[in-house]
């Protein structure tokens, strides 16, 4: 039993230490969206197959920080990046970001929640906005928080639901990011 307990703690040992190979000076935005997105390289042993196709939706529901960038927009990023970099064609990834509860600050004009703060996320949505990454507003939160069409940042579209709009991307074929 004894030598059980050596063996899975160097096995413990030796994964943790695979694990935290990458330090944060490792992260690096881009390839594809430069100032977002960092990632690092990784000893992938999943490979992802030749002509695979994402079409990924992202829940966003906590909001930042006021002044500071929303962490789950920034994964948006990452996702892109990431993929990109181990060779799959922007293409084929196909990103979907549905905003809820608080998190709709993020993705609203400054004037709506902190009149006269320039929004911390605008640069980041028209970045994703360009990349072809669609982000959807819940309209029943939007309601709630009192925030009109005219209030999302440009390329933002508000719907009914954010119930709604999962199951219509849910339709086709995208599947949840968990967080």
């Amino acid at each position: 039993m004894r030598l059980f307990t050596v063996i899975a703690a160097f096995a413990a040992g030796a994964l943790w230490t695979t694990a935290s190979l990458a330090a944060p000076e490792d992260f690096e935005t881009g390839p594809l969206i430069e100032g977002y997105g960092a990632v690092t390289t990784v000893d992938n042993q999943m490979p992802i197959p030749d002509g695979t196709v994402f079409r990924v939706a992202f829940d966003v529901t906590t909001p930042a920080e006021v002044g500071e960038t929303n962490r789950n927009l920034d994964s948006a990023a990452r996702f892109l990046n990431m993929h990109v970099a181990a060779g799959v064609p922007a293409e084929n990834i196909h990103i979907a970001i549905i905003v809820h509860g608080g998190a709709i600050q993020d993705v609203s004009n400054g004037n709506h929640f902190t009149p006269g703060v320039e929004p911390a996320n605008a640069e980041l949505v028209a970045t994703l906005l360009a990349h072809n990454v669609d982000i959807y507003v819940c309209g029943q939160s939007a309601a709630y928080h009192n925030v009109g069409v005219e209030d999302l940042l440009p390329g933002v579209t508000m719907s009914l639901s954010a119930m709604t709009a999962h199951a219509l991307l849910q339709q086709d074929g995208y599947t949840l990011n968990p967080f």
